[in-house]
């Protein structure tokens, strides 16, 4: 059972009247969240509150702090691995590796948060993240942005990406920059994961 729809329950049993008709000790009204009443009542769903997040991050009429407001929601929420494939049929993968791309750096950073989140051990996210191509644009951000919070989430968006993942090995050896291991990597080698990771976040960023 929901653990929502459980603790409703057992809240009901509670404040029913008992079988002498008496009413039992009142209990705190603090004892119902808002959760247990969605869960009561009906609420929006988290692919809704998915899909509203997106909405807003896009949103020319929401400002920056309350688009990390619900960027950080959004991150919660794609903890969940269901949730993280989700995003495939609810459309919210390329508006999210869009992100990557913005002028706020805040911004950049939260969506390569984010895309590491969903992808950290789940196959089938690994795998979307090759076909939107976001392996060299994360790869881009860990070696030449100049935000270091933003080189720090992007360098833990590809670790995420490519380990015990053969295919994201892969297309991330291709796209390194020179001095970078050239030949095949081992996706399950984790000493060379770990290499190449501890080298990104060293990457000198270049000079403006």
């Amino acid at each position: 059972m929901d653990p929502n729809m459980n603790n409703l329950l057992k809240w009901g049993i509670q404040n029913s009247t008992n079988a002498d008709g008496t009413a039992p000790p009142s209990q705190p009204s603090q004892n119902i969240t808002p959760e247990m009443l969605n869960s009561l009542f009906g609420g929006p769903s988290e692919a809704d509150l998915m899909k509203a997040a997106m909405e807003a991050l896009h949103s020319d009429e929401v400002d920056l702090e309350n688009k990390l407001v619900a960027f950080d929601n959004f991150e919660q929420l794609v903890e969940s691995i269901d949730n993280a494939n989700n995003l495939e049929p609810l459309g919210l993968w390329t508006p999210l590796v869009e992100l990557l791309g913005h002028e706020e750096s805040e911004m950049r950073r939260y969506a390569a948060w984010c895309i590491g989140t969903a992808v950290q051990n789940n196959e089938k996210a690994q795998d979307k993240l090759i076909v939107m191509n976001a392996i060299p644009t994360l790869v881009s951000l860990a070696t030449t942005d100049k935000a270091t919070a933003v080189r720090k989430k992007a360098v833990l968006a590809l670790s995420s990406a490519v380990r015990n993942y053969q295919p994201g090995t892969n297309e991330l050896v291709k796209h390194l920059p020179d001095g970078y291991p050239t030949g095949k990597v081992d996706a399950g080698d984790m000493d060379a994961i770990d290499a190449i990771m501890n080298k990104l976040r060293a990457h000198p960023v270049p000079s403006s």
